[in-house]
């Protein structure tokens, strides 16, 4: 099965998490451990992966990333709350 990138990147999320992230004063491994509380396991190196636009992200995936760095869903995809994209 082939996975496309989209614009050379596997996902778009990469620096908002690690805005976010560093935001709340969490290491990639503080992240790691606060998904791990979600039930999604993803290890420091997929945290340093998905950051570097390295990883593709599931959609489960984003929803916990979300809760653990509080920030809406929208957020992260740069989606304005009347569902425009920025």
């Amino acid at each position: 099965m082939k996975i496309y990138a989209y614009n050379g990147k596997s996902n778009i999320i990469g620096a908002k998490v690690r805005d976010a992230r560093r935001e709340l004063g969490y290491s990639q491994y503080d992240l790691a451990l606060r998904l791990q509380l979600e039930n999604v396991i993803i290890t420091q190196k997929c945290i340093s992966r998905i950051e570097n636009f390295e990883r593709f992200v599931a959609d489960y995936e984003l929803r916990a990333i979300a809760i653990a760095l509080k920030k809406p869903v929208e957020w992260f995809l740069d989606i304005e709350s009347d569902g425009r994209f920025n």
